[in-house]
C-alpha cells in the first residue's frame, strides 16, 4: 500500500517523527504491523500479548470486522459533513449513547475529537450553565494533555507548563486512596463507613473554604486510572453527590478510561447507581478504531442554551467515519455481550492477582474492577516504600518491562505500578499466559525487597 519496507520504518520513524511523552533521543518503539484479537505482531513477526488495550482504549480488541466494514461503508456514503449539518450517523450514534447513559439520563451528547476536548468542553459547559467559574478535580487524576484539561489534571504532569499558564480556576483534593491515605496512617483498619466519610470531610471542608458560590463543577474519573486504579469505597461516589446536589454544584464524571465496559458495567459510576449531571467519554467509544470523544449531559444543560448560544466547535465534530466506528463498537459490545463477559473475568482477573500477590513479597496491594487492575510494588510491605520514587522509575521497574517486552507480553508501567488492562474479548487462557510471564517478572522486583 505505501513504498515503505518494513526495515525502513524504525529508523524513518526515528529520524521524521516528534514523539509525545518522550526524551527524543531515548524512544526506541515497537515497529507494529498487524493485530488481531488480543496480540499485535511487529515487523520481525514476534507477537506480543496485550495488557495494556494499546493505550487503555482498544476495549473490543483488535481488527473487528464489523467495525472495519462499518468504517469502509461510511468512507464510500459521505467521508466528511460540516460541523453545522447532521447525518445518519450522527442521529444514531448520539441516541446509542443517550440510551446507555446511566439512568438513560443523560440525553444530549456533543461530540469531540478525544477525551481532553471532551472535558475541556464539560468545563465550559458547566461553567456557562452555572455562572460559577472553580473546577474541582483530585490530585491523582489524568483529564488529558491539552492546556485547559492539563489544568485539570491532578498528577505531576502538569507541573512544566505550570509557568507559562494553564487554565485558571481549578482546585485539587485528596483520593480516598485506602493504601497509602492521608488520614489512616497510624490507623489503616478504620472501618470502611468511617474512612469514606473522612474523605467527605474533607472534600466539604475544601468546598466550604473555597467558596460553594464560587464553584461550577466537581470533575472526576469515576475510578481513578493511570494513578492507581483507586475504586471508590462504598458511599463515596453518592456522598460527592449528595455534596453536589447540596451546593449546587454540577458532578462531571470523567469516563474516557473506565467507560465502556472497563469496569464490568457500560460506565463505572453505575456500580453505585449515581448518575452524573455531566458524563465524557473517548477510548472505548470506539475503541480506538478512530479518534472520537463524547460529553454526555441532562437535558436541562442543554436547554440552557436554546436560546444563547454555545461559543465552541472542533471542524471534525460528528465526523461520519468517527461516528460510523462508534456505532459499530457498541453494536458489537451489545451482541457479544462484552459487557458481561468482562465482568466474568474481571472475577477471574481478581483472584489471578490475589494468588499473585500472595507468591511475591514485592506485590504490596493488588486492586481490580471488571477488567480494569493493577498491582502495586513496593521494597518493604510493612514501611509501604515503592519501588519506584513518585513520578519516577527505577532500575527493577524497568527491569521488569524489559522482561516482559521480550517475553511477548506488552503492558503499561507506572512508577511503582503494573496496570493490566486487556481488551474485554480476552479469556482465562490468554490471562493465565499473561500471568506467567508476569509471575517470572515479578522475581526480579522480589530481590529488591528488604523487608
Amino acid at each position: 500500500m505505501f513504498p515503505i519496507a518494513d526495515e525502513d520504518i524504525l529508523p524513518l520513524s526515528k529520524e521524521h517523527v516528534f514523539w509525545t511523552w518522550s526524551a527524543q533521543a531515548r524512544v526506541n518503539p515497537i515497529p507494529v504491523k498487524t493485530a488481531k484479537g488480543v496480540y499485535f505482531w511487529d515487523i520481525h513477526g514476534k507477537r506480543y500479548l496485550d495488557f495494556n488495550s494499546m493505550t487503555m482504549c482498544v476495549n473490543i480488541g483488535h481488527g473487528n470486522e464489523r467495525v472495519i466494514a462499518a468504517m469502509k461503508a461510511q468512507l464510500d456514503e459521505l467521508p466528511y459533513a460540516a460541523p453545522g449539518m447532521t447525518t445518519r450517523v450522527r442521529a444514531l450514534a448520539s441516541k446509542m449513547i443517550a440510551e446507555i447513559s446511566p439512568g438513560g439520563a443523560l440525553r444530549k451528547v456533543l461530540f469531540t475529537l478525544g477525551g481532553a476536548d471532551a472535558n475541556e468542553n464539560a468545563v465550559k459547559l458547566a461553567r456557562a450553565y452555572t455562572g460559577r467559574y472553580k473546577i474541582l478535580t483530585r490530585y491523582r487524576s489524568y483529564h488529558g494533555a491539552t492546556a485547559g484539561a492539563m489544568a485539570l489534571t491532578g498528577d505531576p504532569r502538569r507541573h512544566m507548563w505550570e509557568p507559562a499558564g494553564l487554565m485558571p480556576g481549578v482546585v485539587h483534593f485528596l483520593d480516598p486512596y485506602r493504601y497509602r491515605s492521608t488520614f489512616h496512617r497510624t490507623n489503616p483498619d478504620i472501618p470502611e463507613e468511617e474512612f469514606t466519610r473522612d474523605y467527605l470531610n474533607h472534600l466539604e471542608e475544601i468546598i466550604t473554604y473555597e467558596g460553594p458560590e464560587t464553584i461550577a463543577a466537581i470533575l472526576m474519573e469515576s475510578v481513578t486510572g493511570t494513578n492507581g486504579i483507586i475504586i471508590p469505597p462504598q458511599g463515596y461516589m453518592q456522598g460527592v453527590r449528595a455534596l453536589c446536589d447540596k451546593y449546587g454544584i454540577l458532578l462531571i464524571a470523567d469516563e474516557v478510561m473506565s467507560g465502556f465496559g472497563r469496569t464490568g458495567k457500560w460506565f463505572a459510576i453505575e456500580h453505585w447507581d449515581v448518575i452524573p449531571d455531566i458524563m465524557t467519554m473517548a477510548k472505548g467509544l470506539t475503541s480506538a478504531y478512530a479518534p472520537l470523544g463524547a460529553v454526555a449531559m441532562k437535558p436541562e444543560i442543554a436547554a440552557a442554551f436554546n436560546d444563547r448560544v454555545y461559543e465552541g466547535g472542533l471542524t471534525y465534530t460528528s465526523h461520519p467515519v468517527s461516528l460510523a466506528a462508534a456505532i459499530a463498537n457498541i453494536q458489537v459490545m451489545q451482541e457479544e455481550h462484552l459487557v458481561e463477559h468482562a465482568a466474568a473475568m474481571g472475577r477471574v482477573l481478581h483472584r489471578m492477582l490475589t494468588e499473585l500477590g500472595e507468591n511475591h513479597p514485592s506485590v504490596g496491594e493488588v486492586r481490580s474492577i471488571g477488567l480494569f487492575g493493577i498491582i502495586e510494588l513496593v521494597r518493604n510491605r510493612k514501611t509501604k516504600e515503592p519501588m519506584a520514587p513518585w513520578n519516577g522509575t527505577s532500575p527493577e521497574m524497568s527491569a521488569l518491562r524489559n522482561y516482559c517486552l521480550e517475553h511477548g507480553l506488552f503492558l503499561y508501567t507506572h512508577w511503582h505500578t503494573v496496570l493490566i488492562i486487556p481488551p474485554l474479548i480476552i479469556n482465562e487462557e490468554q490471562l493465565a499466559e499473561g500471568f506467567a510471564i508476569l509471575d517470572k517478572a515479578l522475581e526480579i522486583t522480589d530481590g529488591a525487597v528488604t523487608g
